[in-house]
């Protein structure tokens, strides 16, 4: 049976003057680069497949609807903002 895990994967993105937290494009495991063609919303949510919470953006990339999730760290100190994770089916 096929089961969703997060796969956490190198994110460039921008900050905007008004904080806003942009992907710009998407790093995968063996390295391809993948464009983020547009974000249509960002919400928090939860990752219904593969568990967790933080930021879900839902972006269009080669023209296909995707989710990516920014996981904020819990730590008080320190550089860490945090991760990004995609779902994965096994």
């Amino acid at each position: 049976m096929a089961q969703d895990y997060k796969i956490y994967v190198e994110v460039v993105a921008v900050f905007k003057k008004e904080g806003l937290l942009l992907p710009r494009e998407i790093v995968w495991e063996d390295g391809r680069r993948f464009s983020v063609d547009k974000v249509l919303d960002l919400r928090p949510a939860a990752a219904q497949k593969a568990g967790g919470q933080g930021d879900r953006y839902t972006i269009l990339v080669g023209g296909r609807l995707s989710f990516l999730f920014f996981e904020r760290s819990t730590a008080l100190e320190g550089n860490n903002l945090g991760r990004w994770f995609v779902e994965k089916r096994s």
